[in-house]
């Protein structure tokens, strides 16, 4: 029996990617201005809609700064009690901004239905001008994010928190002008109600992503059947069985396997030939390259000795 762990230069347990912590923490800053300036304004105007945009950019603010945790988290090395360092506090991290995002959005919609049937006055001027404060605040902290958007989970919900308070705030300044224009002070509950519609698919998307992740979920875009099929189809190798892949983190899949092979690889030298074979097959055959990868190498009928069920 053989066994190894392919890592292609890669250290074994480190965090993988940067972590961006910069970036995140020049969106705090701006975030919590932000929030300062909408309270005060929403204390100004009586407005529901800047008062929940203003909920909303604290409920922001308290992700970008479980993000920026996790990205200095992240950056920490592993130990023999974690082998892959923090490189999961990403994936936490975003699950925990997804769920209370979530939450936000629920309430802004029931409270934004029991507006429209109780409008209060609204000073729409006033709303207008915080608002566009709020807006020209979320501009310059997507710019700052939008260079690493799309490097981890981490990064997919700061942009996403910062994302969803530029939407509330171009609805706020949509609401100020329409209740200017017509006196219409419903307005101020629809684009509350609006908000919170803008920030569920995404969030429930995401949620379900890094939910998918710390189950140990199959990465997205790796087919197990044809990961086993192309394996079978290698010369020597009889079966595969306890096949699992997962993923750690972002850009981290890993994936292990016990693989049944000729009798006579294991005196002839052939051992490690298809220890290279397997892992070139699964680091570069499939569109999601799995770099950390564990073979099992047994001789025919070793299975009927392990226990637990096969697969």
């Amino acid at each position: 029996m053989s066994g190894h762990d392919h890592s292609h230069g890669h250290g074994h347990g480190g965090a993988p990617g940067e972590t961006h912590q910069g970036r995140i923490t020049a969106a705090l800053c701006v975030t919590l201005a932000v929030f300062v300036f909408q309270v005060i304004g929403s204390l100004l105007t009586g407005s529901l809609a800047l008062l929940f945009d203003s909920a909303h950019v604290l409920t922001d603010a308290g992700g970008l700064a479980m993000a920026l945790l996790a990205a200095r988290l992240m950056a920490r090395p592993s130990t023999n009690r974690r082998t892959w360092g923090f490189a999961r506090a990403e994936v936490l991290a975003a699950t925990a901004q997804a769920a209370v995002l979530l939450a936000v959005g629920l309430v802004v919609l029931v409270e934004g239905i029991q507006r429209l049937f109780h409008p209060a006055e609204i000073a729409s001027r006033e709303m207008l001008v915080f608002g566009a404060i709020g807006l020209a605040g979320n501009v310059a902290s997507l710019f700052v994010l939008m260079g690493g958007r799309s490097r981890n989970f981490n990064m997919r919900a700061a942009f996403l928190e910062v994302a969803n308070d530029a939407l509330g705030s171009l609805a706020v300044i949509v609401a100020a002008i329409v209740i200017s224009a017509t006196g219409w002070m419903q307005a101020d509950a629809v684009v509350a109600m609006l908000i919170g519609v803008l920030i569920l698919p995404r969030t429930v998307k995401l949620l379900l992503e890094t939910i998918g992740v710390l189950l140990e979920s199959t990465p997205a875009g790796l087919d197990l059947d044809k990961v086993r099929e192309h394996i079978l189809g290698l010369d020597h190798v009889r079966e595969v069985h306890d096949l699992h892949a997962s993923q750690i983190a972002t850009g981290l899949p890993v994936l292990s396997a016990h693989v049944v092979v000729d009798q006579e690889c294991f005196h002839d030298g052939h051992a490690a030939m298809m220890l290279d074979a397997l892992q070139h097959c699964v680091a570069g055959h499939f569109d999601v390259s799995i770099e950390h990868s564990t073979f099992q190498l047994e001789s025919v009928g070793h299975a009927e000795h392990e226990p637990g069920a096969h697969h």
